[in-house]
């Protein structure tokens, strides 16, 4: 039995496409013809609806439309972004949206003209498809038939994960289902742009791999889209869209999505919201999620201007005035950024990043528009010079602030030699502002935050104290690094032995108290990791007890303290355990959230037990 008919081809310009004609005696119909001239159209038609392949773009006329995967970080509504089921864009010809009264208006004009950098611009940057539907039993009007389409298919086709698998089949038969009409003549077309695949599926297969792009790797990619002239933009949204797909960063950025949409719909952010918020930041650090994806989310949902706006914080109002102060030059006004002033910039810039206030950036993206409208506009170059020293120390903060952040809560992290040179220089110029400036900026925050690991603080102290060292000749630059390799090194073996002692207690062993069934543990997890080459010795026995301690630590909460902390709500108890036990909070925080859902319990009782949550 004929289900239906598929033409496939590819157009000159890297246009992939699929076309198919599905439903009742679609086997039958002559449903295309070629432009006899010059091949260089392709026409798909049903009485009064039209669909035209070009080398440029297609034609459409008729009923139908288009639907493809939303790419994360595309500009779309707050209702769709609100609803967590809804993950593909949906457009019908000839409609448009009534802003006021917030209603979908139709009508009988559908047909028109898409270039195909316009379609992968607006829609999906790789994969689009369009259709239109013939049945008798429609109504002769188009404007009557896409409110019918709509009302039967939009909730489908809005929510299909088919879609975004590019499952023709099921979408086919998902239509076919919910359509409604006996006669179904389902038309349908995939386009596919075979140079943005390319770049998604190559930049794809090097991010999952680590979730780490090299610098040569980058280089590759940066080749791979000049060949293939993709511009800037689109590599962005491209890049973004893989980073968010990949599963350990989608359910962290989910929650921060449906946090923000919640306060955005209502207007304002509680306290308890924006303790979740920051939250979800400091774990993406640890978790390797890149922060675009979080700035991308906090652009578009404030985009709305919904949020309550607070009373300006006294940070922001320093920079304002220190900002504003470098244009009275013009009034033969002194405006000089002198010492204090760059104090007070950099400790904004430093609260204005713990708080997730974008104002500061915002503040000195305006006032760079403003120096050089009044540079072109004949200002004294003095007013380039003083925004250019301003830049200048926030670029090197900038620069501090991500490797020591790196160091301190991620892991596989290495400092290179050049790395050091820069961090030793930003140090002399920020402590040269104010002696001992570098660590109140970098250190100290960092080592005051409960969710820095022990390995993490190690080797915070280690870098501080080895660069006094270089500073006063006594240590040369590669023995620091030296001893932050070694930890760095210590640090994976202990996360791998962690890993593979867990599972093997898991899957072999009910008891490890007795140091007879330790040693054999120990024993059988050696050759196990010596035979898949992870480690190259023996493993250090302090380690190893170490790593057994952590799984008894982590028991004892699991089994015996978390259950006591819910049911008394018990926040105090919780803390002195953690402050204590010196366990990793992420990992502490994920078996919380693996016993919440285990045994089914509502996560606003686990938000309200975490210190601060409350």
């Amino acid at each position: 039995m004929y289900k239906d008919i598929r033409l496939h081809g590819a157009l000159e310009n890297k246009i992939e496409y699929y076309a198919i004609a599905a439903g009742v005696d679609a086997h039958k119909r002559y449903f295309f013809n070629v432009d006899q001239s010059s091949e260089s159209e392709l026409r798909f038609f049903s009485t009064n609806n039209e669909f035209i392949i070009s080398q440029q773009g297609i034609i459409h006329r008729g009923n139908g439309g288009s639907f493809c995967e939303y790419m994360f970080g595309v500009d779309q509504p707050l209702t769709d972004m609100a609803k967590g089921d809804v993950i593909n864009r949906l457009v019908m010809y000839g409609t448009h949206l009534d802003q006021k009264a917030g209603a979908l208006n139709f009508s009988d004009r559908t047909d028109g003209f898409l270039t195909f950098d316009k379609i992968f611009f607006d829609g999906n940057a790789v994969a689009n498809y369009f259709f239109f539907i013939h049945s008798k039993d429609f109504s002769e009007s188009v404007k009557e038939q896409q409110e019918l389409i709509l009302r039967r298919l939009g909730k489908i086709l809005k929510r299909s994960v088919a879609i975004g698998n590019g499952d023709d089949n099921r979408i086919i038969a998902e239509v076919s289902a919910n359509c409604g009409v006996d006669d179904l003549q389902l038309f349908l077309f995939k386009l596919i742009n075979t140079r943005h695949e390319e770049y998604r599926n190559a930049f794809k297969n090097l991010y999952f791999r680590t979730k780490r792009i090299a610098d040569e790797e980058f280089a590759l990619l940066t080749e791979l889209a000049q060949r293939n002239e993709i511009d800037r933009y689109q590599q962005e949204r491209i890049r973004i869209d893989v980073m968010y797909k990949h599963p350990d960063n989608r359910r962290i950025v989910d929650e921060y999505r449906n946090i923000l949409c919640s306060c955005n719909l209502r207007g304002e952010i509680n306290r308890l919201e924006n303790a979740r918020l920051t939250r979800l930041k400091t774990l993406s650090v640890r978790n390797k999620i890149p922060g675009a994806l979080f700035y991308t989310l906090d652009e578009l949902l404030r985009k709305d201007r919904k949020l309550v706006e607070l009373e300006e914080s006294d940070y922001i109002s320093e920079t304002r005035q220190i900002l504003e102060g470098l244009f009275f030059g013009e009034r033969q006004i002194e405006s000089r950024v002198d010492r204090d002033d760059m104090l007070k910039l950099l400790h904004a810039k430093k609260r204005a990043s713990e708080h997730r206030n974008h104002t500061f950036e915002e503040l000195l993206l305006d006032a760079s528009k403003a120096c050089d409208e009044n540079i072109r506009d004949g200002a004294d170059i003095s007013l380039l010079e003083e925004f250019s020293y301003i830049i200048t120390y926030l670029d090197r903060y900038d620069t501090t602030s991500q490797v020591i952040n790196q160091l301190a809560f991620m892991e596989n992290i290495r400092i290179s030699e050049d790395m050091l040179r820069s961090i030793l220089g930003n140090k002399k110029e920020f402590d040269t502002l104010q002696p001992n400036l570098f660590n109140t900026l970098f250190i100290d925050g960092v080592l005051d935050n409960k969710y820095l690991g022990n390995y993490g603080r190690r080797k915070l102290i280690t870098l501080v104290k080895g660069m006094e060292e270089i500073e006063a000749g006594s240590m040369k630059s590669q023995e620091v690094l030296d001893q932050l390799k070694a930890i760095d090194r210590e640090e994976q073996i202990f996360v791998i032995l962690l890993q593979h002692v867990r599972e093997r207690i898991r899957n072999f062993y009910s008891k490890f108290s007795t140091k007879n069934d330790q040693q054999i543990l120990k024993r059988e997890v050696t050759e196990e990791l010596l035979g898949k080459k992870l480690i190259k010795g023996e493993i250090n026995n302090d380690l190893f007890n170490e790593t057994i301690l952590t799984i008894q630590k982590e028991a004892i909460y699991l089994h015996n303290l978390l259950p006591q902390i819910i049911s008394e709500k018990d926040i105090s108890l919780r803390e002195d355990f953690l402050d204590n036990s010196g366990l990793d909070r992420f990992y502490v925080e994920e078996l919380e959230l693996e016993y919440f859902e285990l045994n089914d319990l509502p996560l606003d009782e686990l938000y309200q037990i975490r210190k601060g949550l409350n």
